[in-house]
């Protein structure tokens, strides 16, 4: 933490001065976005992306780079705008690495690059070295587990109907056969497996998803979901994108498994839809004590740990505000940018690891399968 704070306060005292002095004033967004980019340490992973002197040179990979972190500051919903940002605004441009407007690359180049990133779990890597730069050395009280909707552009995909067959009409085996070993639901294979396999495992293609509000309405979306563990003080742990019709309960031990990688943290606090026994089993075997709404009523008693269930519904709560934070994360994957599984974290710029001012944003990224 000293480290990140000494570079915190090297930004605004060094960088951005020296900036403003070679380039002219700066605005506040584009000053956030220096803080960003610097916070990111992004320079640090774009090795893969270097030319290997075959073929013709591509567009530079650091620069696409900052202009999608500059997407993600700047709030904006699509690539299109991102653009049209980028050719109108030359301070910008010149942040990104590019020269004249001539410069700036064609929308085509700017998808294939976020397919090459999102592919390669860019978001996702910067997002794990930012939350484990912050926390190393430190123990986090409670680490918040909830989701949020995610609007997608596209059609969403039907599910494949069932064929209805006179065996499945039975209600049982006939007489003398035995009924089949019933096959293991996703949610018992995911403490015996790895963290890659289980986002794997988890649909990430658009379709339609149905949550029951507090007044017991279904509210219904197309597109996906974002699943998210938050720690103490609103920092982003860890995150899974996942498909709008994922129950919330199946991305519990993933983003544990993500969580316990990253930080080390004390109780695991969720609403109803994350009690599961299996998800209570994990979260004990990662010597974790879970407390979940529901517990409660379930044991007769007050659940295990500080502060009961007022502190659940508190972080509960404090967890859907980080989530849906000025719009971002519902933002983030507009344009089909975010189909598939995958790990990362939305945008955290109000946020720093040490409870200071905004300035370290993250984006969210697919897994292993683009």
């Amino acid at each position: 933490m000293p480290a990140l704070s000494g570079l915190w306060d090297s930004i605004q005292r060094v960088l951005i001065p020296f900036i403003e002095d070679e380039r002219g004033p700066l605005s506040a967004k584009e000053a956030e976005f220096v803080m960003a980019a610097e916070l990111s340490g992004l320079a640090r992973h774009m090795a893969p992306y270097r030319w290997q002197c075959v073929g013709r040179p591509p567009h530079c990979r650091r620069s696409l780079a900052l202009a999608f972190l500059a997407k993600a500051v700047w709030n904006l919903p699509t690539t299109r705008a991102l653009l049209d940002l980028l050719l109108s605004c030359p301070s910008l441009r010149n942040l990104c690495g590019w020269g004249p407007a001539s410069d700036v690359p064609s929308e085509a180049t700017f998808s294939r690059a976020f397919a090459r990133f999102a592919g390669d779990g860019l978001p996702g890597r910067i997002h794990g070295a930012m939350v484990g730069a912050a926390m190393e050395g430190r123990v986090i009280g409670h680490v918040s587990i909830d989701s949020t909707e995610i609007d997608g552009r596209e059609r969403a995909e039907r599910k494949p109907r069932r064929a209805k067959t006179k065996e499945r009409q039975k209600p049982g085996p006939k007489k003398g056969q035995k009924r089949g070993a019933r096959l293991p639901k996703r949610l018992e294979l995911q403490a015996g497996r790895r963290l890659e396999e289980n986002l794997r495992d988890l649909p990430g293609r658009c379709d339609r998803g149905v949550k029951r509000g507090s007044r017991g309405f279904n509210h219904t979306w197309d597109g996906y979901k974002l699943h998210m563990a938050v720690a103490d003080g609103g920092v982003p742990v860890a995150a899974v994108l996942t498909s709008a019709s994922v129950h919330d309960s199946q991305a519990a031990i993933p983003l544990m498994q993500m969580g316990a990688e990253r930080a080390t943290s004390l109780y695991d606090l969720a609403d109803s839809a994350y009690d599961a026994a299996l998800v209570r089993d994990y979260s004990r075997s990662l010597d974790h004590v879970p407390l979940y709404r529901g517990e409660r009523a379930r044991q007769q008693g007050s659940p295990d740990g500080p502060g009961g269930e007022g502190a659940v519904q508190w972080a509960h709560n404090r967890g859907e505000g980080v989530l849906g934070r000025e719009g971002q994360p519902r933002r983030a994957l507009r344009e089909g940018e975010g189909r598939g599984q995958g790990h990362g974290a939305p945008d955290v710029r109000g946020r720093r690891a040490d409870g200071g001012q905004p300035g370290a944003p993250a984006g969210v990224s697919r897994g292993a399968a683009a």
